[in-house]
């Protein structure tokens, strides 16, 4: 039996009903550990939000929320490791924060550098809970996609959109910005590069210079019948034409 079969038969057996309790509903899911066809679908749309319409979200959330949110999109990190994360996990005088093997999709540790916005962030919730950075109501947070998650892309305008989305809007913006994909391999702790070339389209800057490589010639449009001439740039390349 191949590993994706089988655990495909494992999710089923956990998630089905029985005679002495019902399935688990939507709110009740793991989702971050369900077999990849659970998860998404290959080809099917991944939505990135813009920087305003993120704003406009986090506006629109509850506080505990929104600090988790705001920290997703700090991090990258999967909603499993933002809901778990431990004061024991994090170092705010080296601005880091790591997720142990047994707590990661790739089973292999990961180290999280903390930006500004994400140490903050940690700060606010620093005394709230004894064990676990995030909670509400003084009981650690385990479930994100509530009814408040629902109203506030509502409120906020926005469609078709997960908390896991927020990786992979947290993502698109790195590669947008610049950081190279082996750099975001490492952030985001995939396995293979293979799942960050998804990104690869988002940003060309790396190809200009070769892209450049075949500027030798200057193109000009003649005003009179619109068509194109190519004239030398250089003198290295004159003397070829003259020749």
């Amino acid at each position: 039996m191949t590993g994706l079969r089988q655990s495909l038969l494992e999710y089923h057996q956990r998630s089905k009903h029985r005679v002495n309790r019902y399935a688990p509903g939507p709110g009740g899911l793991d989702w971050a550990n369900q077999p990849d066809p659970f998860r998404e679908f290959r080809g099917a749309l991944q939505i990135k939000l813009p920087l305003a319409a993120a704003r406009t979200l986090l506006a629109a959330l509850p506080d505990h929320l929104a600090d988790m949110a705001a920290f997703s999109l700090a991090t990258g990190l999967r909603r499993a490791n933002v809901t778990g994360l431990q004061w024991t996990q994090v170092d705010l005088v080296r601005r880091l924060a790591w997720i142990h093997p047994d707590e990661a999709k790739a089973r292999r540790a990961i180290s999280v550098p903390l930006n500004a916005d994400a140490v903050s962030i940690i700060r606010r919730w620093s005394g709230k809970h004894p064990t676990h950075v995030f909670s509400f109501r003084g009981t650690p947070i385990r479930q994100v996609s509530t009814k408040a998650w629902y109203q506030a892309l509502k409120k906020a305008g926005i469609q078709a959109f997960r908390w896991h989305d927020l990786r992979h809007t947290w993502a698109s913006w790195h590669v947008q910005d610049g950081t190279p994909l082996f750099a975001l391999q490492e952030l985001g702790g995939w396995e293979s590069a293979e799942m960050v070339r998804r990104y690869a389209h988002l940003s060309a800057e790396h190809l200009a210079p070769y892209a450049d490589r075949l500027c030798s010639l200057r193109v000009v449009e003649n005003p009179v019948d619109g068509t194109f001439s190519s004239h030398p740039t250089n003198e290295k390349e004159l003397a070829v034409a003259n020749s």
